[in-house]
């Protein structure tokens, strides 16, 4: 059985863990990742686009010059993206924050393993949970920058407006904010590290306590050595 001590250190980063396998479940759930204010001119006038999309879902609202709503509408991201570059850029985003979700999942298998004992293959131990936090925390951070490369530099927004009204002319400019659902990713990156200095602390006082218990003949008593 382990140790008093390991079992609380290992249950809390088993804590940390099951929190970063949520919020990145709510990642990918909710659809605030950007608000965006797309302008086009249109017979004569300037209509507005208003956008609120995630990577599944989203909403549309059109608005003339004088702030006046002409409509609002529901789409679903894949259906309304046309270019292969998005649309690829969208499911490789997808794809990353399951594989980090899947980490995740095996790094809170692997806390709690060690929590109520003792694995002697190595791997299983804090070698383990260093591996999949670490990978956790890559894969969310390789979501955090194909996101915004796909919202600035694939003009996503620009594409989903253009499925959400016709005769678009000019693009006059568009104006992005993200929201909550991507900003969050951070929070994944935290949890990420707290599990990470955990383990660390357990693995460094355990060595240390090691190589105490190893101390060499020579720091011994005088004493002792003479007899």
């Amino acid at each position: 059985m382990p140790s008093r001590k390991k079992t609380s250190m290992f249950a809390s980063a088993f804590c940390t863990c099951v929190s970063s396998f949520v919020v990145i479940c709510v990642v990918l759930a909710t659809p605030q990742w950007v608000s965006s204010k797309v302008r086009f001119s249109r017979a004569g006038s300037n209509l507005t686009i208003s956008l609120k999309y995630g990577l599944f879902s989203g909403t549309c609202e059109q608005f003339v010059d004088a702030g006046l709503q002409v409509s609002s509408t529901n789409f679903q991201v894949a259906e309304a993206l046309s270019s292969t570059r998005s649309r690829s850029l969208n499911i490789a985003t997808i794809v990353v924050l399951v594989l980090a979700m899947l980490s995740s999942l095996l790094s809170s298998g692997f806390t709690c393993t060690n929590a109520v004992s003792n694995p002697y293959q190595t791997f299983l131990g804090p070698v383990g949970v260093y591996t999949w936090n670490s990978v956790c925390g890559v894969l969310t951070l390789v979501a955090m920058i194909l996101f915004p490369v796909n919202v600035e530099g694939n003009s996503l927004s620009e594409e989903l407006a253009h499925s959400c009204s016709t005769s678009l002319q000019t693009h006059l400019g568009s104006k992005h904010t993200y929201g909550y659902s991507y900003w969050i990713m951070l929070l994944i990156l935290c949890l990420n590290t707290a599990s990470l200095l955990i383990i660390y602390f357990y693995d460094h006082a355990r060595y240390s306590k090691r190589k105490e218990q190893e101390r060499p003949i020579e720091n011994a008593p005088k004493d002792v050595i003479l007899f």
